[in-house]
């Protein structure tokens, strides 16, 4: 039961940062109707200009304070990212207005691929390292109960609280806030939301921002457990089977729909994998995705489309 209980907590951990690359999927896709397929590539954009500043900053102004470092390369790195979230709405999405949504994707494909390009060109190519002062040491809980402990990874823990705190935030700005219920608006008909006065521009500049955001925390929390380098926008791209199984339109289901996939993947690889050969966790969400694809296309809870003809 012990070694069932640390598999279940360590799925869990990476289920909530599934959910957090995943909300930058349901927070664009909500806002504009696109599948942004760039947000792997934001992910690893956003956390190659955190490394980079954090290294540079040290050397430019004298400045030893880790933690101020920290602070100011995740500033340096947001303005990056809202920058970028802008010239994506005044160059890209703000000439696509009311377009197909085979050209948008098309577009998000191009975007990823240019800031994949464009990142290397700015910040180089080689493995970086993010020290924002997470917990390396494990942590034994419940060694009363079972012997020799629960094994928790003290990092996997920072960061899911982190992600959840995130994600609850998120989910609150969506529900009570102005312009969450705008983003909401936009995301229902754009044209009916401008006919109402709702500046579609600017809404699309603040979701873009706001993935932004998402992107650079997930970054800096997947580059602090394994660096950063380009096989991150890979690992981000996990999150696709999260947004499939929990639904398109929703941020609860980007959170459940992580949570299933971070503790399906690691049970079925310690407790089915000996008996398969191994190598579960590469492919179980894409399988599980396939499934819900074809049993309940919209997701636990995505909005069913009727259309009538």
């Amino acid at each position: 039961m012990g070694f069932f209980l640390e598999t279940l907590i360590g799925g869990l951990m990476s289920g909530m940062l599934y959910s957090l690359v995943a909300l930058g999927f349901v927070l664009i896709f909500k806002a504009s109707g696109v599948f942004n397929f760039a947000q792997g590539a934001m992910v690893l954009f956003a956390a190659l200009a955190m490394a980079r500043f954090a290294e540079w900053l040290p050397k430019v102004s004298g400045i030893d304070a880790k933690l101020l470092v920290n602070l100011l390369a995740f500033g340096g790195a947001m303005l990056v990212m809202v920058a970028v979230a802008w010239v994506i709405e005044r160059y890209v999405l703000g000439k696509l207005v009311n377009q197909e949504g085979i050209t948008l994707l098309m577009a998000t494909l191009g975007i990823a691929y240019f800031l994949d390009g464009f990142g290397q060109a700015i910040f180089g190519s080689n493995i970086y390292k993010i020290d924002v002062g997470l917990p390396k040491d494990p942590l034994f809980l419940l060694e009363s109960m079972f012997q020799g402990g629960v094994l928790v990874n003290q990092e996997d823990l920072a960061a899911g609280l982190i992600a959840a705190a995130l994600v609850a935030g998120l989910a609150a700005f969506f529900q009570y806030t102005a312009t969450g219920r705008a983003l909401r608006a936009v995301a229902d008909d754009h044209q009916a939301a401008q006919s109402i006065g709702i500046p579609l521009n600017r809404i699309w500049v603040i979701v873009w921002s706001v993935a932004g955001f998402v992107a650079l925390v997930a970054g800096i929390i997947w580059g602090s457990k394994l660096g950063v380098q380009f096989s991150l926008s890979l690992v981000a791209l996990k999150a696709l089977p999260v947004v499939i199984l929990g639904g398109l339109t929703s941020v609860p289901g980007a959170i459940i729909g992580g949570l299933i996939i971070g503790t399906g993947e690691k049970l079925s690889e310690v407790f089915i994998g000996p008996l398969l050969g191994g190598g579960i966790e590469i492919w179980f969400a894409y399988v599980l995705a396939l499934v819900f694809l074809l049993v309940r296309p919209q997701g636990l809870f995505g909005e069913k489309i009727i259309d009538r003809v």
